[in-house]
């Protein structure tokens, strides 16, 4: 009765009087206003930080505003360009208080068990620039665009409360609005509003009795006559109805307009899910169809049920209105709608909602559909396994198994081998759970989207859906009763979640619920729940057992102590069997197995071990013995089940073992292929079911002792299979390298041929004979006889991956095609395949095309396949291999002026002959058909599959058509007569690799991760209509396609004639003389070599591909080598080339033949002084030539990230808009990015640094460049984007090379060497071969290919040169023809910064035949591609232009400068017009935009419309820049100059410190730079972190001492200190959390070499160049003491020790040391708070007097120890006793001196001078970083060691993390964290 003052709402600014503020409290800048739009005053919120502005209530935080609405109502507008907070504090019935946040701050959701942070995105006004960039933003968080409406934000906090945390919601206790936001008011009530409905619109649709209630006057907002709200207010509600993603964040509500008065649209009540009475064929088809076909670049919202029940059209009702709409309706009671929207508009789909009155709709069906419905229904699958091999379990009556196959759950009878399927799961199954009386199944699947589904198991209907866990779900369990399940996965933050729910009401209510969740750092792998109780489970896994117990609603556990056994891991766990309620609990007993071999009984009362027995092997002898359970090396158990009488066992060594519970000896066993890893006894204890890794399930009977295998399968992707006609065989062939002969009936494994060394690929089954023809990845063709098992011919001519496999129709040929071009034909009527014809470079390269690249007509006449490249489909025949005929797929409506791509073709398949179709199937997911005989065009489909077609068939009298993609099988109507031309049918969880009909016709096979076996029922008679008699003849109607044809031909127009132009446009002169002394040829005559001959003619400079002769030149050529091309060529009849005249006076070109012989002449070339030239840092340091690296699957450690960006590099990273892939190079090593989620990889094979990259266009290809460095050669690595593997490295170029270019259709790629070499080489991205090169005569700066026009591209250079380039494709030699353009003189002329040489070093195409230029003056030139002269030019900076970018009408400048600006250039390309030359159109030439950064540009990337794009600068970052917003976001960024040190505190914190002066922070997970410290003028040349409060302690002092106070401070700080030394002596102390200096100190004359703080805290030591090593207070910032033992020789490092010193005979608890570099090192023992510091003991190790060199080492030079390597000691974490030392001695190894016995106890050798050392903590790992760029990760106590590469230095820095889990590495500006996996 307290809270009915609070009903229907509570006005709380109203209630609690806050213009008064008596009851409530503001803070900061806080002020009412009247607001004009809402008619109303209003309270603005502002401020630069939130938590200083704000206003709360009620006034302090003792009080409690006792609000119990369930509805939370805040009327506000977020102020533009700014971010604001607000925080809700909730009272929970159980007392607890949590705090919901939301804020535009935000990026991602958080939690807490009392804290609750939820991201806010804000929507943009509708209709404004800003809503329409964010319409294709990815993510719309961050500030508040500068149009935002007024805003009504709705939270349910049961929802929140219930959904996220499990709690109740009790009522609202303080509410902070902070800055920045404008509030009207806040609401709280029980009731749900809606404020765009007014009440007499809500009565008259009926809406009052549904939950809808229209918004209170008090509430709403001014609205005009006549308005939509929607369309002048946002409406949010949390949680939201829609799918919008995030889904975890609070942002607008998608409102969807109702022309029918459909109520969905307007009305806020949340409908509970509920299960429609469908057909099972339109749940699970029809409300997946659109997701699953659509196009990817269209995608549309949709409201998916959480059952996929099978699909039919028997009871729809369907109607077509007049708006173009088609409704269906299956059982309008029900209140099912589904509106098809028209084919032909351009969003087209299907969207299933629920609809409140459906009754206006006629229900008469006149909508034509493919029937039968369904004409698919899935038989039976030849699979197991996929997501796990653990599962598999009986039913109550023993006469069925469940398993998985990937992501299907299949019952199958053991008797007859049916099979039934559970389909739902959108990825593979990992867990499976059955409940006591087998009447209902639980599943989940793995993945990031871990769903848990409850079937029943009579029907295989799903019940519920649950998804709790975020991902990785591994274990379900249910109780004996089935009313608690129990599952364990993994949350956001990668704990694993144990999660119990109340299933007890799943079956009569569908109702799920949480009962308790529990969050563990323990690691568990099986989870039980107990048969007697069910709120007892018992968990294992690796070093524990637990026991667990839900009670009061919450989840606890207590360990088993486990004594030795504790570190082992643990694999199953069982309960003692029988529901045997009435036992009393120290009678119980649990059952583990371990991966070791123990079988552990356990008591469950007194949580301890009663007995364990250990599985060994025999020994082998003649006679075989059983095996015992003694001691010695055990044999993994994988799994244990233990009924009364018995315990089964699967174990490694492939054994099923049954044994007594006293396990005394064996009492059965069975032998399998591989590893058994689940076992379980049926419920009467008479089979045992038995699961393998390699795919078999088996049953063993007990009482016969017989064994019965049930299924065999794959364990890889399955890549092809092949029918045998007449004995009803398959073949198949799998990525396990297995090729298999199974039953067709009853899919049992018949034949099976294993190839360890060799993967099998394709596959074809002779027409008549038992013979199966098998192709190989490795190129190998073998022919096998089925019947003997034996191999009839072998074949090795191709030498890429087989893509196509056929017999004719035939058997007397065979075909076969590679992934490098070759095709093959084979007589297959001799008894060893004799090879009749090989064709080279025939067959369209790559392996996309398979494995049915081939495609044979139904006649035996023709073959087709695509080929010689992705553009074209060719036809040869079938006896010869000689062509008939080629269809050019790219000319296919040409007419589009909207497409951007040439279409290509992906398969092909010949349609029967009664049809006579060819079928293609393109890139843009088109069908085409085409006449087989004459190629003519017929018809055209678009949007078969959303991804791409995979594979295509058709059924033999051609009536209907299969195709694959999209992990879905479409049935077609073949003739496409019908409305819904095709049927979907879902199962697979991967790519489909192949779908075939069965040769009887009443079968369909599909491949990919299993074989998939369909009945085809299109023989059924399809369902008749109402009145109707069923037409006999359906589906026999031929099309006719001759008026089509006709239509087509004249809308082609003869376009299919139109080929590209092979030469350069040819302008016509306007009366200017014809140049001719300007231009050059190169010859070259069959039979002899000539010298370079100049040509004074008028004609184009033509060079011939150097690919076949520049291998073999003597070296008397080499000065004819540096002519722009090579004597080598032949002859040719040049075509001439007249220059077009211009208007401007110009220079004569700089080619010429007076230029070429001073170009000969000059050996030596000095650097270019341009930016834009890449110059690699020079590096003394060589890559190791011997090395040992351990293989992938046993490498110690994983490099996880690279932190930092080569500024070095040009050109060196790239971002794909519309995929999001993101590379950027840094020193050798390519970084793959997700800017998603920050997850990187590492693309290593590069030796030198990196220069360059390019991607291609269609994102499948990534090139990478290196240059020269001592024995290193240069490399092209050119990169699989998909795979991350390096598909081929090229050794070519001499030198560095500057710049990559790909062109438009991704054919071809120009690299460009550097000055040395000035380069240009041209190679076919199909084959990676080399087909055009030449040398020019100035070095090249950038090259660019046109991509209007076909093979044109463009080069800028030194000198001013730019030169048009002609890539010559009509003659069998490839070459090149080039013509220099004339440069008007006033762009050579230098301008006031004082360039002595004006160079050309940036180009970009634009439309209308543009070109625009960049120069190192700062100016950019517009040129007319046309006739190759300039025609415009303007100063666009003030330095010199180092990148342009072209889109549209707008140009982007970077600049040396640091400046990128934004040009609009409409209206430039009309300059070039008579009498424009003075005027530029209105709107044109003008700079729209301007950003500056921290360094010169060297790398751009942007999307299509230069609204966004990644700017990489010189000074190692890289920038995400919005135009739109205005704002630069710091992506990645590190270090330039060398970094000097490392430091690591708890938390993943790195400190590092460079040679520029600079002290920065990271976050070591995230690679964010978190702040940094700068001091100009001066390198930071040591830094370190103060001691946390856990190392603090493990010292000896009180906490309480006084003269620590100032220390422990530091310890309390969320971060510690970090103190720093410098090159001129002075040390400096930082505060990190307040960001701040707090000392800076000046103890040392010369530079700082080391420091350190003590164990304790209370001195900083440091050591410098000198040899002085000085202790100061961090207090006071004094210097207390100098230690002087080591002067004249400079520290290396300074160590401390946390442990106590017991062995020494001080009684000062602490030692540290410091090495010198002279080799000594002094151990210092010290009571810092007595002032006691004392020599313990000093070393000297012994070197020889020459240095590693050779050279003689002068003793009186100090300089010459930077020469050697450097001496470094480490107090040893494993043993106390202990220092490592490492140094230049006589023998390169690491010395392990005992302090206790004053000598060197042992030794361990190096293969390499260490430069820097480090040692795990809690490991026993010792990390070496040598000169030779190598990375050592050493055994304590061993000795053995790994090599690890990618760094592009010396490693002269490494640092364990404290938990030692991660290493981190510095070699120069590069930082790697390396993850420890040993």
């Amino acid at each position: 009765m307290a809270h009915l003052w609070q009903h229907p709402y509570v006005n709380v600014f109203k209630h609690f009087n806050i213009a008064s503020w008596k009851k409530s409290t503001k803070e900061g800048e806080v002020s009412s206003s009247m607001d004009k739009n809402i008619k109303g005053t209003v309270f603005r919120v502002t401020g630069s930080i939130p938590a200083g502005n704000y206003i709360q209530l009620p006034k302090t935080t003792s009080q409690s505003l006792g609000l119990t609405g369930r509805y939370f109502y805040l009327m506000f507008r977020p102020i533009p360009s700014k971010y604001f907070v607000v925080h809700l504090d909730i009272a929970t019935q159980d007392n607890l208080v949590v705090r919901i946040s939301f804020s535009n701050l935000f990026k991602e959701f958080k939690s807490t068990s009392t804290w609750l942070q939820f991201p806010f995105v804000t929507s943009p006004f509708g209709g404004s620039v800003h809503s329409s960039f964010g319409s294709s933003c990815r993510d719309n968080s961050g500030p508040t665009p500068m149009s935002v409406k007024w805003t009504v934000l709705c939270l349910d906090f049961h929802y929140i409360l219930s959904m996220y945390l499990n709690r109740k919601f009790s009522y609202l206790k303080s509410i902070r609005l902070c800055a920045n936001m404008t509030v009207k008011n806040i609401f709280t009530s029980d009731m749900l509003y809606d404020p765009g409905m007014t009440l007499e619109e809500a009565k008259r649709r009926g809406l009052i009795g549904h939950g809808v209630t229209p918004m209170p006057r008090e509430m709403a907002y001014p609205l005009f006559k006549g308005d939509n709200w929607h369309d002048n207010y946002d409406l949010i509600r949390f949680p939201s109805d829609g799918n919008k993603k995030p889904h975890d964040s609070i942002q607008p509500t998608e409102i969807n307009s109702n022309k029918n008065g459909n109520a969905r649209g307007s009305s806020p009540k949340r409908i509970a899910p509920r299960t429609v009475d469908v057909s099972k064929c339109v749940s699970e088809r029809v409300s997946m169809i659109h997701k699953l076909t659509s196009p990817r670049d269209k995608p549309r919202r949709q409201t998916v049920t959480s059952d996929l029940p099978s699909v039919g059209l028997d009871n729809l009702s369907i109607q077509q209105d007049g708006g173009g709409e088609v409704h269906i309706f299956a059982h309008p009671d029900e209140d099912l709608v589904l509106h098809h929207r028209d084919r032909n508009r351009q969003n087209e789909g299907v969207h299933i909602g629920v609809s409140v009155a459906a009754t206006y709709l006629p229900p008469k069906p006149t909508y034509k559909t493919l029937e039968p419905d369904p004409i698919l229904k899935l038989k039976r699958i030849v699979g197991f396994g996929g997501g796990t091999y653990k599962e598999a379990i009986w039913t109550l009556d023993g006469s069925a198994i469940i398993y998985p196959c990937h992501a299907i759950v299949v019952i199958m009878k053991v008797t007859n081998g049916h099979q039934r399927f559970l389909l739902g799961h959108t990825d593979k199954v990992s867990c499976l759970a059955v409940n006591g009386s087998s009447t209902l199944v639980a599943s989940g699947q793995t993945g990031q989207m871990s769903v848990v589904r409850i079937w029943k198991f009579q029907t295989g209907e799903c019940l519920a859906m649950c998804k709790t866990h975020v991902h990785s779900l591994s274990c379900l369990s249910f109780s004996h009763k089935g009313n608690v399940l129990c599952g364990v996965g993994k949350d956001n933050h990668g704990k694993n979640m144990v999660v119990i729910w109340n299933t007890s009401r799943v079956a009569k209510s569908r109702e799920v619920t949480v009962m308790a969740k529990a969050h563990s750092d323990v690691d568990i792998s099986r989870m039980k729940i107990a048969a007697f109780d069910d709120t007892r489970m018992v968990s294992c896994g690796r070093d524990n057992i637990r026991l667990w117990r839900v009670k009061e609603g919450s989840l606890r556990s207590a360990p088993v102590q486990l004594g030795e056994y504790h570190n082992m891991e643990f694999t199953d766990v069982s309960f003692e069997a029988g529901y045997q309620l009435n036992k009393a609990p120290e009678e119980r007993i649990v059952y583990a197995s371990s991966r070791s071999g123990y079988i552990l009984e356990i008591d469950y009362q007194k949580l301890s071990i009663r007995h364990v027995k250990r599985l060994l092997p025999t020994v082998k002898s003649a006679k075989r013995e059983k095996e015992t359970l003694k001691s010695g090396t055990g044999i993994g158990i994988n799994s244990i089940s233990v009924n009364e009488t018995f315990c089964v066992t699967g174990s490694d060594d492939g054994y099923l073992r049954l044994w007594p519970l006293d396990f005394a000896h064996i009492y059965l066993e069975a032998e399998h292929e591989g590893p058994v890893t689940v076992v379980d006894m049926s419920p009467d204890g008479l089979k045992i079911l038995a699961g393998t890794a390699s795919g078999n399930l088996g049953t063993l009977d007990v009482s016969t002792k017989s064994y019965t295998t049930v299924m065999r399968s794959h364990t890889g992707r399955v890549f092809g299979v092949a029918v045998d006609p007449y004995r009803k065989h398959l073949a198949t062939v799998s990525e396990d390298h297995t090729i298999r002969v199974w039953d067709a009936d009853t899919l049992q494994q018949l034949y099976d041929f294993s190839s360890p060394q060799e993967c099998p690929c394709a596959i074809s089954y002779h027409p008549s004979r038992q013979i199966v023809a098998c192709g190989f990845q490795n190129g190998v063709v073998r022919v096998f006889n089925v019947q003997t098992t034996s191999i009839l011919a072998e074949h090795r001519q191709h030498r890429g991956k087989i893509i196509g496999l056929s017999y004719s129709t035939a058997g007397n040929y065979l075909y076969s095609a590679c992934s490098l071009g070759s095709l093959a034909l084979y007589d297959s009527g001799s008894n060893n395949y004799n090879i009749i014809r090989v064709l080279g470079n025939t067959v369209a390269r790559g392996e996309r095309h398979g494995p049915d690249a081939l495609a044979v007509s139904p006649c035996g006449r023709r073959v087709a396949f695509i080929g010689p490249s992705d553009l074209t489909v060719s036809i040869v025949d079938a006896k010869s291999l000689d062509e008939v005929m080629k269809l050019d797929i790219s000319n296919i409506n040409p007419s589009n002026s909207l497409k951007t791509t040439l279409d290509m073709a992906v398969r092909v398949a010949y349609a029967p002959n009664s049809v006579g179709h060819l079928l293609v199937t393109t890139s843009e997911n088109k069908l085409i058909k085409f006449d087989a005989k004459s190629g003519r065009l017929l018809t055209e489909v678009e949007h078969i599959h959303r991804g791409g077609c995979t594979s295509l068939t058709t059924t033999s009298d051609g009536r209907y058509l299969a195709t694959a993609g999209d992990r879905v099988v479409k049935i077609w109507d073949y003739a496409m007569n019908l409305d819904i031309n095709f049927q979907v049918f879902i199962g697979h969880s991967e790519n489909i690799c192949r779908v075939l009909f069965t040769p009887d016709g009443e079968g369909f096979l599909s491949v990919g991760e299993a074989v998939y076996l369909w009945d085809f029922l299109a023989v059924r008679p399809p369902t008749p209509t109402e009145g109707r008699q069923v037409d006999k003849k359906y589906g026999a109607k031929e099309i006719d396609v001759t008026s089509q044809i006709e239509n087509m031909s004249r809308s082609f127009g003869g376009s299919y004639t139109d080929l590209p132009r092979h030469t350069p446009p040819k302008p016509a002169a306007r009366g200017s003389p014809i140049r001719l002394d300007d231009l050059s040829s190169i010859y070259k005559h069959n039979g002899y070599h000539d010298d370079v001959e100049s040509c004074t003619s008028d004609k184009e400079i033509i060079v011939r591909s150097e690919a076949r002769d520049n291998r073999h030149v003597d070296s008397d050529d080499e000065e004819d080598q540096q002519h722009v091309g090579k004597s080598s060529y032949p002859s040719q009849i040049y075509q001439q080339y007249q220059r077009s005249p211009t208007r401007t006076p110009v220079k004569k070109g700089p080619i010429s033949p007076t230029r070429f012989e001073k170009k000969a002449q000059v050996e030596t070339r000095l650097p270019p002084t341009v930016h834009k030239h890449f110059t690699k840092r020079e590096k003394v340091a060589s890559m190791a030539q011997r090395r040992y690296t351990a293989p992938p699957n046993q490498a110690g450690l994983k490099l996880k990230s690279v932190m930092g960006y080569n500024g070095n590099g040009r050109g060196n990273m790239v971002w794909h808009a519309d995929t999001g892939l993101f590379f950027y190079s840094s020193g050798c090593v390519v970084v793959m990015e997700d800017l998603n989620n920050g997850e990187q990889k590492h693309l290593m094979g590069h030796v030198e640094e990196i220069s360059t990259i390019a991607l291609q266009n269609d994102c499948q290809m990534l090139v990478s460049a290196s240059g020269t460095c001592g024995l290193s050669n240069s490399q092209l690595c050119f990169w699989d984007v998909q795979q991350q593997v390096c598909r081929k490295v090229i050794n070519h170029h001499e030198q560095d090379v500057v710049c990559l270019a790909y062109s438009r259709d991704d054919r071809f790629l120009i690299s460009v060497g550097d000055y040395r070499e000035c380069s240009v080489v041209v190679w076919c991205t199909h084959t990676l071969s080399l087909l055009a090169s030449t040398r020019t005569a100035y070095p090249v700066y950038d090259v660019k290919w046109d991509p209007y026009t076909v093979n044109e591209f463009a080069s800028v250079g030194e000198r001013g040169t730019i030169l048009f380039w002609l890539l010559d494709e009509t003659t069998s030699d490839v070459s090149l023809n080039v013509h220099e353009a004339e440069v008007p003189e006033e762009l050579l002329q230098a301008h006031h910064m004082g360039v002595g040489q004006v160079d050309f070093t940036s180009l970009v195409f634009a439309g209308d035949s543009t070109l625009y230029v960049g120069s190192n003056n700062g100016k950019v030139s517009a040129w007319d591609t046309r006739h190759n002269t300039c025609f415009m030019h303007w100063e666009a900076d003030s330095s010199e232009i180092g990148l342009l970018i072209s889109r549209g009408g707008r140009l982007l400048t970077a600049s040396v400068g640091r400046n990128v600006r934004l040009w609009s250039v409409v209206g430039v390309g009309e300059m070039r017009l008579p009498g424009e030359s003075s005027r530029v159109r209105s709107g044109g030439l003008t700079m729209e935009d301007e950003m500056t950064l921290d360094g010169p540009i060297t790398c751009t990337a942007f999307d299509e419309n230069l609204d966004m794009g990644i700017v990489g600068t010189g000074a190692g970052t890289l920038w995400y820049i919005n135009w739109s917003e205005r704002t630069s976001i710091r992506l990645v960024s590190g270090h330039m100059n060398k970094v000097n040190c490392l430091a690591v505190t708890e938390g993943n914190l790195l400190a590092s410190c460079a040679d520029d002066g600079s002290v920065r922070v990271w976050s070591v997970t995230d690679r964010e730079q978190v702040l940094q410290f700068q001091v100009m003028e001066q390198s930071c040349t040591c830094l370190a972190f103060a001691p946390n409060k856990q190392q603090l302690t493990m010292s000896i002092l009180t906490p309480s001492d006084p003269n620590v106070m100032s220390h422990s401070k530091v310890g309390e700080h969320a971060i510690p200190y970090i103190v720093a030394g410098y090159s001129d002596g002075t040390v400096r102390m930082y505060d990190v959390n307040k960001v701040e200096m707090v000392l800076k100190m000046h103890p040392h004359a010369v530079t700082v070499t080391a420091i350190s703080f003590s164990s304790d805290g209370r001195m900083i030591i440091s050591g410098g160049s000198d040899g002085l090593i000085a202790v100061s207070s961090p207090t006071t910032g004094m210097t207390v003491r100098v230690i002087t033992d080591h002067n004249g020789t400079p520290i290396t490092n300074i160590d401390v020790t946390f442990k106590q010193d017991q062995d020494v005979g001080i009684t000062a608890p602490l030692l540290w040391l410091a090495t010198s570099a002279d080799r000594r090192v002094s151990v210092w023992s010290a009571d810092w708070s007595k002032d006691f510091c004392e020599l313990v003991d000093w070393m000297t190790f012994p070197a020889p007097a020459f240095a590693p060199d050779g050279s003689i080492i002068d003793k009186e030079d100090k300089a010459q120890f930077s020469l050697l390597p450097p001496s470094i000691a480490r107090f040893s974490p494993e043993e106390t006793d202990l220092i490592v030392y490492t140094g230049y001695g006589m023998h390169k190894h690491l010395q392990f001196y005992s302090l206790s016995q004053r000598k060197v106890v042992r030794t361990t050798a190096l293969t390499h001078w260490a430069n820097c050392l480090d040692l795990a903590a809690d490991s026993s790992l010792i990390a070496v970083g040598t000169n030779e760029r190598l990375l050592k990760l050493m055994d304590y106590y061993e000795g053995s060691f790994q090599d690890f590469i990618g760094h592009n230095d010396s490693v002269n820095i490494a640092k364990f993390s404290h938990d030692g889990k991660h290493l981190l590495t510095s070699a120069y500006s590069e930082i790697f964290v390396w993850e420890v996996t040993v």
